[in-house]
């Protein structure tokens, strides 16, 4: 049996440098690919629908494997599963949820005037509007320095060559909605969500669990937005225990 093929996308303004601190962690078997976004890191920029960004990230997805997304990455990767269904064994969603911003049937979100500010924060000033929104991503974490720190060591760059994919990915946060594709998914879906994550409500992961054919949730406590970094043990521990259960 093949090794099993983990590609981990991460979130919005970071890069994939947010997944090292798991790299003593892993398992010797795992084959682990950590793409770089559109217009994040050293990544190109590509067309500004979240289908361009999904298929910019298709070729460094192996076939068969199992694509673990966090927040913008989440969405990605659903995106993906949707649209490539043969191409993906599995999802693994953490700090995720279908619809990203409040609407009148989805309370469980970031209101919609939030974003909107903070999107012209970003176009006023870039790099202190990245930084802020780490701050957000710790908010409730008890490690949140720890998980602060880690974020921010690992931001994308704000320079001209950046900023309009950026920008794009913050459109992409404000306007997405995969709700009513959700139901269609019919592969493993673990969902790991910390129970304090303040960006984005567990009941958002809970809904989105439940709508999954196949998904499960797990919560870990006393985590924010990102639990991969405030529990890693225990997060790598449910999610190589997902992979298992999958190829068995």
């Amino acid at each position: 049996m093949s090794r099993p093929t983990l590609v981990l996308l991460h979130g919005w303004g970071l890069s994939p440098a947010v997944w090292a601190p798991l790299a003593p962690l892993w398992p010797a078997d795992f084959e682990i690919h950590t793409p770089a976004l559109p217009g994040h890191a050293d990544a190109p920029a590509c067309g500004p629908a979240l289908a361009d960004w999904a298929d910019a990230l298709l070729p460094a997805i192996p076939p068969g494997a199992i694509v673990v997304g966090w927040s913008l990455g989440a969405l990605l990767a659903l995106d993906l599963a949707r649209r490539h269904p043969a191409h993906i064994r599995a999802l693994v969603l953490t700090g995720a949820t279908p619809r990203f911003v409040q609407g009148n049937d989805w309370p469980c979100a970031l209101d919609a005037a939030t974003l909107t500010d903070f999107q012209a924060a970003f176009g006023a000033s870039p790099e202190p509007t990245q930084r802020r929104f780490v701050a957000l991503q710790s908010l409730g974490d008890q490690a949140r320095r720890s998980v602060a720190n880690t974020l921010g060591g690992a931001l994308s760059p704000t320079g001209p060559a950046h900023l309009p994919a950026l920008a794009l990915g913050l459109e992409l946060l404000a306007e997405t909605d995969l709700r009513a594709s959700l139901s269609t998914l019919q592969l493993p879906v673990r969902v790991l969500h910390g129970d304090k994550d303040t960006l984005m409500p567990v009941e958002a992961a809970i809904r989105l669990a439940d709508q999954l054919p196949q998904g499960r949730l797990s919560v870990l406590a006393g985590s924010g937005h990102a639990p991969f970094l405030s529990r890693p043990q225990e997060w790598v521990s449910l999610l190589e225990s997902f992979v298992r259960d999958c190829r068995s």
